[in-house]
């Protein structure tokens, strides 16, 4: 290149394209100048640099390869300090005035050049695949610490912990693989082969590294870089598979020369003087094995003293060791996979409030004034708009402003985290955001993602044409599934800067410990929008609250965006957040629509009376949605109306949904359902779907026609939201509410609606509804309805349990008194509580095994498992007892009666009589 410098001036100065930078109505013209580069760092200056070499500056996401057809770009995130920045660079090269020159990898023939890797000899993991060399344990430490530098841009300044935090937190990084350099973690990972095992932990050597060579450093900054260190993969206490119960026989140096022995001195001391180059620490004196282990016991005895039992020496120390460990766990899981962490916002930088105008202005539409006012509040904020007037959009301009003032306050590129309770809507919610600002600017963090992102996969380029044999079939879903498989790898690494998530996912951060620490600070100065908590019982609900209070108290900025919200859940969430809290409502009465007329049935849902008026409907071409509230109910339903609607309309036009189908199948039944009743479809289609609680709020759906069995009022509101949702219809819609059957679920108990819901909220909801039966709904009371159910004495115990349950968590979880104990007995329990058990029929197992099991070159580990998955049955936890655990697989066979149209009918138990089998008629 650098003989043909003329070519070069030219092509600058008069390109085949106008350049377009930023908008696309901006064009730029270029002009070539000559610059001499030396190697070495230098300053940031009016440098634009690729955002993971600087903190400095503002974010900019910028075009840097086109296609030479212009049909395909790549996007890269960069910073540029528009008043230049004197931030030393660690460039590879810089001008002759000192400016950092940063080649783009991948684009400038200069980034292409290998790197040269310094102590080669010295690994840090095994050779992969087909290669003689492992990863350099030098090249490790620098990839740990560069991802912890791109995580300190997102995370930004942390409220609550000490101003050093950053720096223990680079320094525990670069220095938490250190004690991999004995001879026996080289020969564990191959170096030299045949590799054998060690069983020890190279943690502990770290010790050794961090007190001698940061010797100069006061005794509080090496305890709290040891700690970091020695607890980046191992609980510190609290088991046997802990740093303590693993290591009590220490007792001297000289045990731990002979437990971490031999170590080649010559291999240590180089280490250690490029551990104080790049920690910028005085040039180390020689050391020896014995001086090695000297340090090592010192350090390692002084951390188990001053954490005795795990346990916190102040209480402002445990959350900071938390926050520690979650940093540099998360930095060194980023290195060890190879990811990345982006660091612009797509709402920030997409000008999203400026872009949604744009495009209400084309359509002939504006924002509503409650997304307008929501945009305006600094804080916490309730938005309570009616179904169909852009509550989601609502809380993106909210999170707008949230993300600019939490960037401008702590230097941070805040999180969103987009929470909802069910998976279906989990998926819906990902789609849309996506189409909004990029598939791959959005996560999705859930038990599932894979299997979302497997049935949003893009295709090959000739994945359009039929596969032309069973193997090149297979071949194909399983190259799908891998792709799946690394987006959602991806997401687990806190990839995207927006997530749509359960609550549960970010509740795992209270647990802690090396599995969760990450979650914890990767909450940190965020933004959080909950959708729908009417979906929580009390117990969850106050668990979801008080890590609300933790969130806040981390920088944490909280939405909830809801139709309806009793006064009570507002105050309970008012009782937890220590900033006032922002109420945002429609302007004006008309913004309430009248969408449904409501009309009440004695006759139970099931009865001949309500199946003829059901048919009624159906004959005379609506679509017509039929919620009931237990799986036996939505069985005889279907099978009593079905062959109705597909007599008239075809086969398609019958669905049916509920929680106990294969993840294969309900996939499937869910697309038929979206493709069929959609919102906002043209023409309209008729049609039945009979469904159980889980359309309420898991698809974005819409109906002519509503029946429903009763429940509580909250659930109900949601129900009456899947009909004419959009103000379509002509007239209102009918929404039709049939008495429950109220009976106990076993001899003896309480009673409950249909055997699913309590039977006293239920009993609540009908009486304010039979005062307004054959009415138009006016969605304005429906708040009010809510405030006089909550009112009663049930819905002060309900007011009362969920006050119990924030009190029980924060005590329990949020006191942060052993942060980085073993905390594997609280997640199976967390697990138990949220997750229940998943199954496969004994007919399946030799399908699901060839899933599990089958490879392809090239595919992503956990492949097998997305494919396996979509055998997967979910059942309650007391299923566990009805089948039969394959250790082999390791997952729970049950002798069932599937059926793909049906799902689960009955479970036939190994054990015991039918007293304890499944009950399809409570939905668990």
């Amino acid at each position: 290149m650098l003989d043909h410098l003329d070519v070069w001036e030219r092509a600058v100065r008069r390109p085949v394209w106008p350049l377009r930078l930023g908008r696309s109505q901006d064009l730029a013209s270029a002009r070539a100048r000559r610059i001499t580069l030396e190697e070495g760092p230098g300053h940031q200056g009016h440098a634009l640099l690729p955002v993971e070499a600087s903190t400095s500056g503002m974010q900019l996401r910028m075009p840097h390869a086109i296609s030479t057809d212009r049909s395909r770009i790549q996007w890269g995130t960069y910073r540029y300090a528009p008043a230049g920045s004197p931030s030393q660079v660690d460039s590879q090269l810089r001008t002759r005035d000192g400016q950092a020159v940063v080649p783009l990898v991948g684009l400038h023939p200069h980034a292409a050049h290998p790197v040269p890797v310094e102590l080669p000899h010295i690994w840090a993991k095994s050779p992969q695949r087909g290669e003689k060399q492992g990863e350099a344990l030098t090249t490790h430490l620098d990839a740990t610490t560069r991802a912890l530098r791109v995580l300190r841009t997102r995370i930004g300044d942390l409220p609550g912990v000490p101003g050093r935090f950053w720096e223990w937190a680079r320094l525990a990084c670069l220095f938490h693989d250190a004690g991999k350099v004995p001879e026996g973690f080289q020969t564990m990972v191959g170096n030299p082969p045949p590799a054998h095992t060690w069983g020890q932990r190279h943690e502990i050597c770290s010790l050794a590294f961090i007190d001698h060579v940061l010797a100069h450093l006061p005794e509080k900054d090496r305890t709290w870089i040891g700690l970091g260190a020695l607890t980046h993969h191992r609980p510190l206490a609290g088991g046997e598979g802990s740093i303590r119960g693993e290591y009590r026989s220490l007792g001297s140096p000289d045990e731990v020369a002979a437990t971490f022995g031999p170590v080649d001195a010559s291999s240590v001391n180089a280490l250690a003087q490029w551990l104080a180059h790049r920690a910028g620490a005085p040039d180390p004196d020689q050391v020896d094995e014995a001086v090695l282990a000297k340090a090592t016991h010192r350090l390692l005895e002084h951390l188990l003293s001053t954490w005795q039992r795990g346990e916190s020496p102040t209480d402002e120390a445990g959350l900071t060791a938390a926050l520690l460990q979650g940093a540099i766990t998360l930095a060194d899981h980023v290195a060890s996979a190879h990811g990345q962490l982006l660091t612009t916002h797509p709402l920030t930088s997409s000008d999203y409030p400026r872009r949604l105008r744009t495009q209400l202005t084309l359509q002939g539409e504006a924002t509503y004034p409650h997304q307008d006012d929501a945009e305006t509040v600094p804080g916490h904020v309730v938005v309570r708009a009616p179904t169909g007037q852009g509550k989601t959009e609502a809380a993106l301009l909210w999170a707008t402003t949230q993300t600019r003032a939490l960037s401008e306050e702590t230097g941070a590129t805040p999180r969103l985290f987009y929470s909802l309770p069910y998976l279906a809507s989990i998926n819906a919610m990902a789609t849309r955001l996506g189409q909004a600002f990029g598939s791959d600017q959005i996560g999705v963090v859930h038990s599932r993602a894979a299997s979302y992102y497997l049935a949003t996969a893009a295709c090959d380029d000739n994945d359009h044409e039929p596969a032309q044999s069973t193997n090149e079939d297979e071949e194909r879903q399983r190259r799908h599934a891998s792709r799946a498989v690394a987006k959602a790898n991806a997401s687990r690494l806190f990839r995207e800067l927006v997530r749509v998530t359960t609550p549960y996912q970010l509740l795992r951060g209270a647990l802690g410990g090396t599995a969760h620490a990450s979650t914890l600070i990767d909450t940190a100065n965020s933004t959080f929008v909950f959708d729908e908590m009417h979906a929580y019982e009390p117990g969850r609900l106050g668990m979801i609250l008080a890590m609300m209070g933790q969130w806040e108290r981390l920088g944490g900025r909280i939405g909830i965006v809801s139709a309806t919200m009793p006064q009570q859940l507002t105050d309970a969430i008012g009782n937890v957040l220590t900033r006032d809290i922002t109420t945002v409502t429609p302007r004006g009465d008309d913004a309430w629509p009248r969408r449904h007329r409501l009309h009440l049935r004695e006759d139970h849902l099931t009865s001949e009376e309500s199946i003829a008026e059901i048919e009624q409907s159906l004959t005379e071409g609506h679509s017509v949605a039929v919620i009931a509230n237990n799986v036996a109910d939505a069985w005889h339903l279907y099978d009593r109306l079905a062959p109705t609607i597909r007599r008239l309309h075809g086969e398609d036009a019958a669905l049916l949904l509920h929680s106990r189908f294969k993840t294969g199948d309900r996939t499937r039944i869910e697309k038929r359902i979206h493709d069929r009743f959609r919102s906002g479809r043209q023409p309209r289609q008729p049609g039945l779907l009979v469904a159980t609680q889980v359309v309420e709020v898991s698809l974005d759906v819409d109906f002519d026609v509503l029946h429903t069995s009763a429940a509580p009022l909250d659930a109900l509101l949601q129900r009456f939201g899947r009909t004419n949702r959009l103000s379509q219809l002509p007239d209102l819609a009918p929404v039709v509410v049939h008495r429950p059957i109220y009976a106990p679920r076993a001899k003896g108990g309480p009673e409950f609606a249909d055997k699913v819901y309590d039977a006293e909220p239920t009993r609540l909801a009908w009486e304010i509804l039979a005062r307004h039966d054959g009415a138009a709904l006016d969605e304005r009371l429906f708040t009010d309805w809510l405030n006089q159910v909550y009112a009663t004495d049930w819905g002060k115990q309900w007011r009362a349990k969920v006050d119990d349950s924030v009190t029980t968590f924060t005590n329990e979880f949020l006191d942060f008194l052993t942060p980085l104990n073993d905390t594997s007995e609280l997640s199976d329990a967390f697990d138990e509580m949220f997750d229940g058990v998943d199954g496969i029929l004994t007919e399946d197992r030799n399908a699901y095994e060839q899933a599990l099991t089958g490879r392809i070159d090239g595919e992503e580990r956990g492949t097998g498992p997305l494919l396996a998955s979509q055998y997967l049955i979910p059942l309650p936890h007391y299923a566990r007892h009805l089948g039969t655990w394959d250790r082999t697989l390791n997952v729970l066979l049950i002798d069932a009666v599937y059926k793909p149209d049906r799902g689960l009918t009955a479970i036939h138990p190994v054990h015991g009589t039918a007293a304890n089998a499944y009950q399809p008629g409570v939905l668990l």
